[in-house]
């Protein structure tokens, strides 16, 4: 089922970064359909693995095994729920930051732009605005910003104005009704990529997904203990300026580390791998949602 499901990216290389101990704790931010997480659990005897899915065909896909702790909630909430468990320290984090190939190829989940479905893109149902609720009700100015901070789109001031524009006359419904607008307003011949974006942004919005990263990142310094490793897959440059300057500088805001007056720096990771690790050929060939993958291995210290 879990191949159905979705295929998960960098298996060998993430895990590996992990530097599996069989006895130790590890954390498994993003279950998904559950690749990364039986890789760990295949490398571990009778150590522990904690996995964050708010999702519940996620939950659904979840493997019978008493090494695993499900948490039905966003990873966000990882220390209160480490807490929860009973867990003060674990031996590594795992994160893959892409949404699963199963929920791009589910309609009325509405996060592709490939097929007509409702205009949802919540990772869980339990969140309240949806995508149609955002173009709806923010205001062109709202608009504008999202476009241009989540999406990187240059055309983002006529996109907002096309928006605001089509919804005085009839309300955004669909994935069909978002594309419409959208394709009018980018260059043709590079309409797949610049509706890739629009839709990027639009879930990043939905889901918060710049502040919850920010917030595990800043909540791993405590949860991993020295000499525990953080393997994080990223697939936007968002999300990779976000994982880059939090390992050279403790912080998600700052590329470089401040140093006291002293010179010395007070950095909680350093970098295992410093040059970035990409997916190989073969692997985009077989997968070619891993094209724009990045990881990024830190250990603390």
């Amino acid at each position: 089922m879990e191949q159905e499901y979705h295929i998960p990216v960098l298996l060998k290389e993430s895990v590996d970064g992990l530097a599996i101990k069989p006895n130790g704790i590890y954390v498994d931010l993003t279950f998904g359909g559950g690749g990364h997480s039986r890789e760990i659990l295949s490398r571990l005897d009778d150590g522990k693995l904690i996995v964050f899915d708010q999702d519940a065909d996620a939950y659904a896909n979840r493997p019978d095994d008493d090494r695993l702790i499900f948490v039905r909630h966003n990873f966000r909430y990882l220390t209160h729920f480490l807490r929860y468990i009973g867990v003060e320290k674990v031996d590594g984090i795992l994160g893959d930051l892409g949404v699963s190939s199963h929920h791009f190829n589910e309609a009325d989940r509405g996060f592709s732009f490939r097929f007509d479905g409702k205009l949802d893109m919540r990772m869980s149902q339990q969140l309240q605005k949806t995508a149609a609720d955002v173009v709806n009700t923010y205001d062109e100015s709202e608009l504008k910003r999202l476009f241009w901070q989540y999406g990187e789109i240059k055309q983002s001031g006529k996109l907002a104005g096309q928006i605001v524009k089509r919804r005085s006359a009839n309300l955004f419904e669909t994935t069909t009704d978002l594309k419409e607008v959208a394709e009018n307003c980018g260059p043709k011949k590079e309409q797949s990529k610049f509706l890739a974006q629009v839709f990027q942004a639009l879930r990043i919005e939905v889901n918060q997904e710049m502040d919850v990263l920010k917030a595990v990142l800043n909540a791993s310094v405590d949860a991993i203990a020295v000499g525990g490793r953080l393997s994080v897959i990223s697939y936007h440059s968002l999300e990779d300026r976000l994982v880059k300057n939090f390992i050279r500088s403790g912080s998600c805001d700052k590329a470089n580390a401040e140093q006291d007056i002293y010179g010395q720096t007070n950095v909680p990771f350093k970098a295992v791998n410093r040059k970035i690790i990409v997916p190989t050929d073969e692997e985009i060939e077989v997968n070619g949602r891993a094209r724009s993958a990045k990881l990024r291995i830190a250990e603390r210290v």
